[in-house]
Parts: C-alpha cells; sequence; structure tokens
C-alpha cells in the first residue's frame, strides 16, 4: 500500500510539472495572430533577430495561410537567405585570409550564383591559380570573366589599382594557357609585365615568356626548318633562319629582363644560360654585360612580325655550314624530345617538334635529339 501511495504522489508530482508547459502550448486564434504581428511588424527594421523569431513562431502556429502568413514568409526566406550568404561570405573572406586556394573557388561559386556582378569575388577565384598551380584550369575562366569585368569599370578591390589585379590576371591565364599552347600563353605574359604593378619586377615572369618564346614559335619554326636540311642554302632557308633568329632574340630579352631582376640564389643560372644563348647567336660575349644592365629601362618587345623578305641585313644569320642555324647549338628533335633552349621552361613537358637544349638555346636543326638541360626557374607562389 505505502508503495502504490508513492507512485501515485509521484504522478502528481509531474503531472504538476507538465501543467505549465501544456498551458505554454500557443493557439491560432485571433489575440495570438494579433500580437505575434504586431511583434513583427515592430521589430522587422530595426531589431530583425526578434521579428524573424515572431514571425516563425506565427507560420508554425498558424499553418492555413491568411492576410498574414504571406509577408512573414517572406519576410522568413529573405533572412535566411542574408544569413545564409553572410555565413558564405565570411567563410571566404577567412579562405583569402588564410590562402587556402580551393575553398576559395568553392565558396566564391556559391557567392556569384546570387551575386553575378560581384567583382572582387572574380578577381580571387582568378588568383586562385597562382597560389596552388593544380587550380590553373578551374580558375581561368574566372580570370577571364574578372578582366572583363574590371575593363567593363568594375571595382577591383582587394587591389588599389587598376594595373595591379589585370597584371596578375593575365599571368594565371598565361601559366594556364601554356600547358597546352605555349605560343598562345605569350600574349598573355606581355601583358602581366606591361601592367603598372609588382609583378613586372618579378624575374620568373620574364622566365615563363622566354620558355614561352621557346616551346612555341620557336619550335615550330625549327621544326618548319628541318625541310632545308642537307640541302644547299636558298633565299627560301634564309628567310627561315632569319624568322628563327626573330624569335631568340625575344628569348635573349626575355632573360636579360630576368638576369637584371634575380636575387642572388638565381642569378649565376641564369646568366649561364643567357650567357650560352647570345654567344651563340651573335658568337661573341660582347654586349651582354651591357644589355643586362640597361634592358629595364627600354620597352619590352612585342612578339615579331613574321618576316616575309631577309631584311638587308640579318646579324648572326649566315650559318657555319650549309643549311645549319648559326653553326650550333640548342636543335629540333625528331619526334618530341623535352623542349629546352635557355628560355627556362615552366614545365618540362614533352611537345611534339619542339627545341632541345644543349646548353645554349638557339636553332640548330639535327637529325637527332639532343639531351635537355633543365631551366633556370624561380620559386613563385601568389602571397
Amino acid at each position: 500500500m505505502k508503495r502504490t501511495i508513492k507512485l501515485l504522489a509521484l504522478a502528481a508530482t509531474f503531472a504538476v510539472m507538465a501543467a505549465p508547459a501544456l498551458a505554454q502550448t500557443k493557439e491560432c486564434n485571433d489575440e495570438f495572430k494579433s500580437a505575434t504581428y504586431q511583434k513583427w511588424y515592430d521589430n522587422r527594421k530595426d531589431h530583425q533577430d526578434i521579428a524573424y523569431q515572431a514571425a516563425k513562431d506565427y507560420l508554425a502556429t498558424c499553418t492555413t495561410e491568411d492576410q498574414y502568413s504571406k509577408a512573414l514568409k517572406n519576410f522568413v526566406d529573405a533572412y535566411d537567405k542574408l544569413t545564409a550568404t553572410t555565413s558564405i561570405n565570411k567563410q571566404f573572406e577567412d579562405a583569402y585570409k588564410n590562402k587556402n586556394y580551393a575553398d576559395q573557388l568553392r565558396l566564391g561559386k556559391e557567392i556569384i550564383a546570387s551575386d553575378p556582378e560581384n567583382s572582387a569575388v572574380y578577381i580571387v577565384m582568378g588568383l586562385a591559380g597562382l597560389g596552388d598551380p593544380a587550380l590553373l584550369n578551374d580558375s581561368s575562366p574566372y580570370a577571364k570573366k574578372a578582366i572583363e569585368m574590371i575593363e567593363a569599370g568594375k571595382p577591383f578591390k582587394p587591389f588599389q589599382t587598376k594595373d595591379q589585379p589585370l597584371a596578375y590576371l593575365n599571368y594565371e591565364l598565361g601559366k594556364a594557357t601554356f600547358k597546352t599552347s605555349p605560343a598562345d600563353a605569350i600574349p598573355y605574359f606581355l601583358k602581366a609585365a606591361k601592367a603598372d604593378s609588382e609583378l613586372k619586377k618579378n624575374a620568373q615572369l620574364y622566365l615563363d615568356l622566354a620558355a614561352a618564346y621557346n616551346d612555341g614559335p620557336r619550335a615550330k619554326l625549327s621544326e618548319d626548318y628541318k625541310v632545308y636540311l642537307g640541302k644547299p642554302e636558298s633565299p627560301e632557308s634564309k628567310l627561315a633562319l632569319a624568322n628563327i633568329n626573330q624569335i631568340i632574340d625575344r628569348q635573349i630579352d626575355a632573360m636579360a629582363r630576368a638576369a637584371a631582376l634575380a636575387d642572388a640564389a638565381n642569378k649565376k643560372a641564369i646568366m649561364d644560360a643567357l650567357t650560352e644563348l647570345y654567344k651563340d647567336r651573335n658568337k661573341s660575349e660582347a654586349g651582354l654585360n651591357e644589355l643586362v644592365a640597361n634592358v629595364l629601362s627600354k620597352p619590352l618587345p612585342d612578339v615579331p612580325t613574321p618576316l616575309t623578305s631577309l631584311p638587308a641585313s640579318t646579324p648572326g644569320a649566315t650559318p657555319a655550314t650549309g643549311g645549319s642555324p648559326n653553326g650550333g647549338g640548342a636543335q629540333p628533335t625528331t619526334g618530341g624530345a623535352k623542349t629546352g633552349g635557355a628560355g627556362a621552361s615552366t614545365t618540362g613537358q614533352k611537345t611534339t617538334g619542339s627545341v632541345t637544349a644543349s646548353g645554349t638555346g638557339t636553332a640548330k636543326p639535327a637529325a637527332t635529339p639532343t639531351p635537355s638541360n633543365r631551366k633556370p626557374r624561380l620559386n613563385h607562389r601568389r602571397g
């Protein structure tokens, strides 16, 4: 009997404790509707967190649509979207500060889906490939879009001047394009170097430019020159050689700029490669030191226009032996040996018909491949 009394007493206690909770159950009546809607209305501008909770309570209690529910639902949806956007923006800012380039792309896609005019996000996404080379292809479409937006007058934050993002975005596109088409990378590298930014003082940019000349037009022209091998010299072979030498001159210019800008740890390697290339092209080292000392004061030359007739004088274009440009140097291969020359390649990948390096970088056609030397390269990561 005592046990039964205790159980009944305990049950009564739980009933008392539950009573207030039951009493708090909200009922969708006119009084609730009026009070809750008024609470939302009074706070919807200055205290949106309170208004949001009132709207949520109203919609959860009064599930049948009425004259208030549409406005309250629109407010809840807008508040949820704003909260989500704020959270994504915060995560994106953290990814930018922490140099988490993969997250910059992932979160940036969510932001521009709802804010397609946000040029700052496009710029950050477009530069992700410079921070992480594995993302070059993924970030390239955003780099192109960012350039379009900046040139159309959109803001260029987080940079201070317009030229700064344009330089780095073009550099990103050049490095991405180099993978599949070195020749098409050249215009991007030139734009990056000509923009008024600190990037124009980066030696690696000019090594990449030299590599693009080497692996792109020079490789193609050297491959085309093979038809003249073993044949007497002709106006056509001289013209082909003159076009090759135009490209080599661009390589020399780019490498001289790299040498002028290089730090002590990299300067010797670049100068050694440049010296070999310069000697093969000019038959002497005379003038090389002056070139390096003064090259930065001269405009960066554009891609040369192909020659259709021989110039009056073509220095260094007379072969030492019939049909062989410059009598020595790097040689086109017969089947895709590694690219070379003194131009500091960015990839080291194999490309069909490219020029190998024998330490000189000039274009001497030959019947067999020459083992390629590693080209000078600086480490560069976006900062």
